[in-house]
């Protein structure tokens, strides 16, 4: 039996901490520590090991930004996924986040049901992407300069499929769409994800929406690719 998610909630509102433990304790998911700023949630990670931290961006001293930084960066042995809380979807800290290696994020006012699904997805290794959300908060904030296409210069590792498959992801298609798109099965599509992944070196797809648009890739207000052949 997989054991259960075990989850650090950082944010400097009491009440947030309170309530989303409760929530997430409700379903069987362990909160092992809280804390109500970056250095404290970095003390925590290092002392509780979780598989996950709940990370609000704004707070005081140390924010969540550099927060996740430092934990992504290998300040922490073997670093959990972060999910970012955040009060508003086109937050320019929440796309730093992503470039620092968080996982997806959250909006604040989040339902029961999604925060708990959100947290059991990130847990198994997926992202946690609002497609339409996540492309206009690249499109908005996304730096096009030359020192991102430097550091993903390995793009040219890709095969045409899989440039082609990267295209689409970071246009906001599903696995299933991207499926219909190419006739392809869904095992196939993962498949391609993975090895994108693995070849530029990145964590999960919300890294790989972002390097597609920094790198040219996609350009911002290209809109969403068409399903279909």
């Amino acid at each position: 039996m997989t054991e259960p998610p075990r989850v650090v909630i950082a944010d400097d509102q009491a009440l947030v901490r309170t309530g989303f433990g409760m929530i997430l304790a409700a379903d069987g998911i362990e909160v092992v520590a809280e804390a109500a700023d970056g250095e404290q949630a970095l003390e925590a990670v290092r002392r509780t090991r979780p598989d996950l931290v709940l990370m609000d961006i704004r707070m005081p001293g140390i924010d969540g930004l550099e927060a996740t930084r430092r934990i992504l960066s290998g300040a922490v042995t073997d670093p959990p996924r972060v999910i970012i809380l955040t009060t508003f979807d086109l937050d320019r800290y929440v796309y730093a986040a992503l470039t620092a290696g968080a996982s997806g994020f959250l909006l604040k006012d989040v339902t029961p049901e999604h925060l708990v699904a959100a947290v059991r997805l990130v847990r198994s290794g997926d992202a946690l992407l609002a497609p339409a959300i996540t492309r206009r908060l690249v499109e908005r904030f996304a730096s096009r300069g030359t020192q991102a296409a430097t550091l993903h210069r390995d793009l040219a590792a890709l095969t045409p499929r899989e440039l082609e498959v990267l295209q689409s992801l970071a246009r906001g298609l599903s696995n299933a769409e991207l499926a219909a798109r190419f006739r392809l099965s869904e095992a196939t599509v993962k498949t391609h994800v993975a090895r994108i992944l693995a070849k530029l070196r990145l964590r999960d797809r919300a890294q790989a929406v972002v390097v597609a648009y920094e790198t040219g890739l996609i350009t911002p207000g290209a809109g969403t690719a068409a399903t279909g052949p």
